[in-house]
């Protein structure tokens, strides 16, 4: 899935991006099921007025967090074996879904994300045994508020405060200057390590911009690993504990994920 470059950048930096990582048509499915679940009402605005409270009525980032008991599609997602494939390469085995969750900032008032480590929340013992896998619903540019990640900087833990512009989320002070845009086509993803400090900027155009962000750790993680799915409620998607999903939903999952996109897209 990675070239040995692109490998040595993860452990490195923290971070890789594979442009036209799910095809057109994968694409097409999920522009779909995230238009079912915004007209079931499912997505949340998680944007505040500035004081971690207030609903904001000026800004937008709404937000769904888990996916999975609303939607067979996503839930399949990260079963899929392309998926399971690059995360496998840069964290090692045994792969567990740690969370799953989906960000949509409307065109001209669609809100960012503040900076922040995911392992302010996840507090994992090595920050490149988890990676988030963020998936460009739409292309993902600087315009519509793409990721923007440090490289190199999971080797520091910054404090962490409340996001005031969140009503639940944490921000933290990073050095911006050493940001990088990761500017991605539809399809596209970006694999950042738990400890990488990343934020994305507010939506300037006029369409929508959706991001699909899977979590993922090392099964050597998880006894210790906060936050996310519950404990002993996380599918590991490799390894001798893989049930293919039938443990953690009941169901086998795992070989579902082709079969969930023809019924998205009604063929």
């Amino acid at each position: 899935m990675f070239t040995q470059s692109e490998s040595d950048q993860f452990r490195s930096e923290g971070w890789v991006a594979k442009d036209r990582f799910w095809n057109e048509r994968e694409v097409a499915a999920m522009r779909a099921e995230l238009d079912r679940l915004k007209a079931d009402g499912l997505l949340r605005n998680v944007a505040t007025a500035g004081d971690s409270e207030t609903p904001s009525t000026e800004l937008v980032n709404l937000q769904l967090c888990p996916m999975f008991p609303h939607s067979d599609f996503f839930r399949a997602m990260p079963f899929a074996e392309k998926a399971i494939a690059a995360v496998r390469q840069l964290i090692g085995d045994p792969v567990v879904l740690h969370l799953d969750q989906v960000f949509i900032k409307p065109g001209k008032h669609g809100m960012g994300a503040n900076w922040h480590q995911d392992n302010a929340y996840f507090e994992i013992q090595d920050p490149l045994q988890g990676t988030a896998m963020w998936t460009a619903v739409h292309d993902a540019t600087i315009a519509n508020g793409a990721i923007h990640v440090i490289p190199g900087s999971y080797r520091v833990a910054y404090e962490h405060g409340r996001d005031p512009y969140s009503n639940h989320h944490i921000r933290c002070y990073p050095p911006e200057d050493e940001a990088i845009a990761i500017e991605l086509p539809a399809g596209g993803v970006a694999f950042f390590a738990y400890g990488v400090p990343h934020c994305t900027l507010g939506n300037s155009t006029d369409k929508e911009r959706a991001g699909v962000a899977l979590h993922f750790i090392n099964g050597a993680m998880d006894a210790t690993a906060k936050s996310g799915f519950t404990l002993g409620k996380r599918p590991y998607l490799t390894g001798a504990e893989s049930s293919g999903g039938e443990k953690e939903h009941g169901v086998v999952v795992a070989g579902t994920w082709e079969q969930e996109v023809a019924a998205v897209l009604g063929d």
